[in-house]
């Protein structure tokens, strides 16, 4: 780091999410000096799309931007960026898109997958780039363009990602993809950490409208002076690659090395955990656990995905709690907090399958439904309320369990998201995942680690150690023993659940999908 005595460097950290976008300015000490906070919707267009305006994106990120940066912008040195995964988006030579964004959760291209798993072979490309072939992934839906709308792919300059997207829009001299972004595309060589020619050329895919990989932090020009001006920013500040939302929270989170993961917990809950080298194995297969680089030098990430995590919870109190809300608005409380406040102490009598939206991993089944198990005349809306909790406990524990079967232990776990801020939950979490679980100071993980993106790009931060002294833990949740013994049986019941039920809950799919008007 430099001197103290000169006047710190800002760091802009700018987090371009699903259905909003943050950005937060920061000292090099790690001290927010600003922050602001704009939603966007998501386009539904077809059964299966999922698309979004991303031109609309690039207004609201650059709102955000100049909110953030009101008190310091001129002070500001370096700007990084974290992004949400898989989108693409095709632009022109001006860095305008041409089309709407497909977003990861856009799965029109099964057939796609099919056609990449018969060519290639779905363990070889596994092997190759660290990602199952599968409808989110950015190649698949490049692809997609490529056999459906042949017109769009012609005339398109680039796909991009938001990664690149942004730092083009923001005014990098050229098109750059962090290798993060590159590695979750599925179609990138992780071990060669360049584009992989094999699958490029098996269909027919131009490199030349991909952007060219680096590392996260590369420096990729400066700021466009004129939108430099138009956003209060200091018209000298670099602009650094960033990285994959999940890997710059886990640098925000100071997941550094191996035995330590991040629980992101928000509409879905994310398990993302560290390891110093490419981990391809079958379980990592059979279990749907990418592996990709992380945003720092020798490092890979992987993640264990459960859909509804933050979104079951609501689900539950906004279709079963009216009077929950009511009164705790009458009180002047959140109703999460009311309702937290009421549930039981020892573990619900009933147990839930959180598979609302299908199953994440390990098991990725969309197929799978939820369902509430052990109802008696005596239920009441509490024991659900903590079932419920308790069910996402029991997922992510499910996710460590298999994670360590492929090599990748985790003893240690820090917590972002909107479940970092239930004491009660956290708790809870400790004692069925039987591991300390850590809140943080800088509650926005992933713009704190764009962030810290941003200050490597100048000189800051060159080691994991420096990392880790500039992410301040706050509360540690031990395992409580009881309670965790109490679990331990609750736990294996649960983790027989998935096999006992997924032959009658994909009966129950199909008589749903049958009786439809």
């Amino acid at each position: 780091m430099r001197n103290k005595k000169e006047r710190p460097h800002m760091l802009l950290g700018i987090d371009v999410g699903t259905t909003g976008a943050k950005a937060m300015v920061f000292t090099e000490e790690g001290e927010a000096r600003g922050y602001a906070f704009r939603e966007y919707g998501i386009l539904y267009t077809k059964e299966g799309y999922a698309c979004q305006d991303a031109e609309y994106v690039w207004r609201v990120t650059k709102e955000v931007i100049r909110e953030a940066a009101r008190e310091e912008g001129q002070h500001i040195r370096s700007i990084s960026i974290s992004v949400q995964g898989d989108a693409v988006i095709p632009v022109d030579c001006n860095r305008t898109a041409i089309d709407y964004a497909q977003l990861g959760m856009d799965y029109r291209g099964t057939g796609e997958v099919q056609l990449c798993e018969s060519r290639l072979g779905a363990e070889a490309v596994f092997a190759r780039t660290g990602m199952r072939p599968h409808p989110m992934n950015t190649f698949i839906k490049i692809l997609w363009i490529k056999r459906h709308d042949s017109r769009l792919y012609e005339k398109t300059y680039k796909f991009v990602t938001y990664a690149d997207f942004i730092l083009g829009k923001l005014g990098s001299s050229s098109i750059v993809i962090d290798y993060t972004m590159a590695a979750r595309t599925q179609a990138f060589d992780l071990r060669e950490e360049r584009w992989s020619e094999e699958i490029l050329g098996a269909f027919g895919i131009d490199e030349e409208k991909l952007g060219t990989p680096v590392p996260s932090g590369t420096v990729a020009g400066t700021i466009d002076r004129e939108l430099a001006e138009e956003l209060g920013i200091n018209s000298g500040a670099v602009l650094a690659a960033g990285g994959h939302d999940q890997t710059c929270a886990a640098a925000g989170a100071g997941i550094t090395g191996e035995g330590m993961a991040l629980d992101s917990h928000g509409t879905a809950e994310v398990l993302t955990a560290v390891c110093g080298r490419p981990i391809l194995g079958k379980v990592m297969f059979d279990g749907f656990y990418p592996c990709y680089n992380h945003v720092l030098p020798g490092r890979y990430a992987t993640f264990g995905l459960n859909h509804t995590g933050g979104a079951l919870l609501k689900w539950f109190v906004e279709e079963y709690c009216k009077e929950d809300k009511r009164l705790a608005k009458e009180q002047g409380a959140q109703v999460y907090d009311y309702i937290i406040g009421r549930l039981p102490q020892p573990p619900s009598h009933v147990m839930v399958l959180p598979y609302l939206n299908g199953s994440g991993t390990p098991h990725c089944d969309w197929e799978m439904r939820g369902g509430i198990l052990g109802l008696t005349m005596a239920t009441g809306r509490y024991d659900i309320a903590k079932a419920v909790m308790e069910s996402l406990c029991f997922e992510m524990r499910l996710n460590m369990e298999r994670m360590e079967q492929a090599g990748i232990p985790i003893r240690d776990i820090r917590c972002a998201g909107g479940g970092a801020r239930s004491a009660a939950g956290l708790q809870l979490k400790a004692d069925i995942m039987g591991v300390p679980v850590t809140t943080l100071k800088v509650r926005e993980a992933a713009c704190f680690g764009a962030a810290i993106l941003a200050g490597r790009a100048i000189g800051l931060y060159e080691s994991m150690e420096e990392i880790q002294c500039l992410v301040r833990t706050d509360i540690t949740y031990e395992p409580e023993k009881v309670r965790r013994n109490m679990y331990e049986e609750r736990y294996r019941v649960y983790r027989g659940l998935y096999d006992v039920m997924k032959p009658v809950m994909s009966r129950v799919g199909r008589v749903d999908a049958e009786n439809i008007p």
